[in-house]
């Protein structure tokens, strides 16, 4: 498999409002899963290879405007990669619980201090690939 694009995480003012814009913009995307309580709402919107994560802050004390979060790629082989960018002196950014059976994903921050998600997911089907149960 090559490796691809598979999401951009984004800040928003407004979660319902970008959900709005989006399906009306994009007829085929659906809100794949997500989460609300009282300090963050996300949610996965985009198809069953494709989305946007958004992300906004519902703690007004550290709300912030929109913007970038991370670019999501899949790819063939998560250790491998952790250990190539260990050994190159780069900073593993949020660690995920490690018990998902579907994916492993992993994140680090570049030179610039952007954080970077990769993703091995260990299933073709949709259903196991987009579970957000765990």
């Amino acid at each position: 498999m090559a490796n691809q694009l598979e999401h951009a995480n984004i800040r928003v003012k407004n979660i319902d409002e970008t959900i709005k814009f989006l399906t009306t913009s994009f007829p085929d995307f659906r809100v794949r899963g997500g989460r609300r309580d009282n300090e963050v709402n996300w949610v996965h919107i985009g198809t069953d290879e494709t989305y946007l994560a958004l992300n906004e802050d519902a703690r007004t004390e550290v709300r912030q405007g929109p913007g970038l979060n991370h670019i999501g790629f899949v790819i063939d082989d998560a250790d491998a990669l952790r250990k190539r960018l260990e050994e190159a002196g780069y900073k593993e950014g949020y660690i995920p619980p490690e018990s998902h059976p579907h994916h492993k994903r992993t994140y680090f921050h570049d030179g610039s201090g952007m954080e970077w998600e990769f993703v091995q997911y260990f299933s073709d089907g949709p259903v196991e690939r987009n579970d957000y149960s765990y």
